[in-house]
């Protein structure tokens, strides 16, 4: 049933004219009679009767206007459900603990009115977010994407480059050190259990191993951050890399060091996924925020080959 049709004869039956429907929706006379004699052909019943005065209900009309008006009520709010900020934007900050969700929540401090809700797609890589993002399962996802991996309907923009760190215990050959290069890592076993294969972040790692000569490995059962910190802790050779901006908790006991890599420093490059076009007013507010409020990049930035600016 045609949609225009059903608010040409809710007009029609409410101005009782032609024309003055035809003056309310910005429509020519012919189009408002066209409109009807359609609709009346569609459901075959004769809905208004023409008179010298102008137009009435007939008895099927008078039926059909109180349902005419409940589908058009239905799909104003319906339209209104999906209206650009009319509901939350939907982020994806792939872990709590790291630094795309550290940077949505201080947008939204800095923003106490936005409406948004943080998800995390945890167990779907790179692709599969792209994926979610074009079928508006989310708004946007924070990825480490390459450009021709990026499907059509979806844009990309790199916000958020997130600096690593060293992470290491107290009995560890760089625990006093100020800060590292990655030179200064060859030789030391770096361990970052859960990368999954066929995932952005094993690119990355596979990447960073190769450009600096690093034994990087995910080896063995991968119990948790906690377990991590305790292992770390225990050690005078495991090491780890984290984002600058990552929250990670332990005992003080622990005494772990954190430890900035420079010259270069090696970023893990966060890309903001969005469907092309999309103008939800927060995504808009967030783009903005990441480009003017967001940590600053170091000069001395390396990334894969494959992270476009």
């Amino acid at each position: 049933m045609d949609v225009e049709a059903l608010r040409t004869f809710v007009a029609v039956a409410g101005t009782g004219q032609f024309q003055a429907a035809a003056d309310e929706l910005g429509i020519s006379q012919q189009a408002v009679s066209k409109r009807i004699a359609a609709l009346e052909r569609h459901i075959e019943v004769r809905l208004l009767v023409r008179t010298s005065r102008g137009s009435r209900l007939s008895l099927d009309g008078q039926v059909f206007l109180p349902h005419a008006k409940k589908v058009l009520a239905a799909i104003e709010h319906a339209e209104q459900a999906v209206r650009p900020g009319s509901r939350p934007l939907r982020v994806d900050v792939l872990n709590r603990r790291i630094a795309p969700a550290q940077a949505v929540y201080r947008f939204y401090r800095s923003h106490p009115e936005t409406d948004l809700d943080a998800v995390t797609l945890s167990e779907e890589n790179a692709a599969q977010a792209a994926q979610a993002v074009l079928e508006g399962t989310v708004d946007a996802s924070f990825r480490a994407l390459p450009a021709d991996q990026v499907p059509a309907g979806v844009s990309a923009e790199r916000l958020l480059d997130a600096p690593l760190e060293l992470l290491v215990g107290p009995g560890h050959p760089l625990a006093d050190a100020p800060w590292v290069s990655p030179a200064d890592l060859t030789g030391h076993r770096i361990w970052i259990p859960g990368i999954r294969p066929d995932t952005e972040w094993a690119a990355f790692y596979q990447a960073l191993s190769e450009a600096f000569g690093l034994s990087i490995d995910a080896l063995g059962p991968n119990f948790g951050d906690e377990a991590l910190m305790d292992a770390l802790a225990d050690s005078a050779s495991l090491a780890t890399l984290v984002g600058s901006g990552d929250r990670y908790l332990w005992p003080q006991t622990h005494d772990l060091r954190r430890i900035p890599v420079h010259d270069p420093t090696p970023v893990y490059p966060h890309v903001l996924l969005f469907r092309s076009g999309d103008q939800h007013p927060v995504l808009t507010a967030l783009r903005d925020h990441l480009r003017t409020a967001g940590p600053r990049t170091p000069h001395d930035v390396w990334a894969p080959d494959w992270a476009d600016r």
